[in-house]
């Protein structure tokens, strides 16, 4: 008995049917998702700044609170207390927070705290002004922020 050794041709020609579509749809789908622009906030210039809180409904905040954009469809920062994340994926001029998970420390800012998430998750428009960030709703309500440190 002898042993055959299988042929050896160009790599695709022995890909076959399901396994070549396959092969072919899974990079077409990650060339399009390379090349598709971020359409939220963030890919209108929000993206890659922290952006600190410096009025709430017309008054200046009286603490501390960050809002940065990671990575795409995503939101996170420091409110007075504790760090939070949400996902965001709402096409610009449009802005909502998904729900928003933070952390559970105390200290003396937790009704600012509150105050500040509970407005940001109500935030249904954006608008990005060289180095401020504008979030409002339909009611009026604005949060305006400041990038830097």
């Amino acid at each position: 008995m002898t042993f055959r050794r299988p042929a050896r041709g160009p790599v695709l020609a022995r890909w076959t049917g399901r396994r070549l579509t396959a092969l072919v749809l899974c990079s077409l789908s990650l060339l399009v998702s390379a090349c598709q622009k971020d359409e939220t906030v963030a890919g209108y210039g929000a993206a890659d700044r922290l952006w600190v809180l410096q009025e709430l409904d017309g008054a200046a905040f009286p603490a501390r609170a960050t809002l940065t954009f990671p990575e795409r469809g995503k939101i996170a920062g420091q409110a007075p207390c504790n760090s939070y994340r949400a996902s965001m994926e709402s096409p610009y001029p449009w802005f909502r927070a998904g729900p928003i998970a933070a952390t559970r420390r105390a200290c003396p800012e937790l009704d600012a705290e509150r105050r500040f998430l509970e407005s940001l998750a109500a935030m249904t428009q954006s608008e990005v002004l060289g180095g401020t960030l504008i979030l409002s709703d339909e009611t009026g309500r604005e949060m305006v922020f400041k990038a830097g440190g």
